[in-house]
């Protein structure tokens, strides 16, 4: 089963704490289970344009390593459904990660888009919270 990575997951290789020493630790055991698309990758370099010559070569690093899964027709019709209660970025993201056959996880820190990939079926994931962090 595949793991679905948005910006705020991988953005966490970024930073310093708990959080962030929790998410290396995971994806590093995952790796092979891990993937993003286009979006996530522009999620993870806007995050690193604010921050040292380290962190951007971080992320072009992630960015090189990890897989890349594209857009296709179906994701976009389980998006256009989501994005009523999601903002367009994050309705992507779920419908991407509901739609692709081997998806089964999201990795995100976003709140609303974990509670609805819950709704969808899906598994959240995230390293360095609680278990059902969302519903608090």
């Amino acid at each position: 089963m595949l793991t679905y990575a948005d910006g705020s997951a991988l953005s966490r290789s970024l930073m310093t704490g708990v959080e962030s020493a929790s998410w290396l630790r995971w994806s590093s055991e995952h790796s092979a289970e891990l993937v993003t698309s286009p979006l996530g990758l522009t999620e993870l370099r806007r995050a690193a344009d604010g921050l040292d010559a380290l962190a951007r070569e971080k992320a072009h690093a992630i960015a090189e390593q990890i897989t890349v899964v594209r857009f296709f027709d179906q994701s976009l019709k389980s998006a256009a459904m989501a994005s009523t209660v999601l903002s367009p970025f994050a309705a992507i993201h779920l419908g991407i990660a509901e739609a692709h056959p081997d998806v089964g996880r999201v990795a995100t820190y976003d709140p609303l888009l974990a509670r609805v990939a819950i709704i969808y079926g899906l598994a959240v994931i995230s390293p360095g919270r609680p278990d059902g962090w969302w519903e608090a």
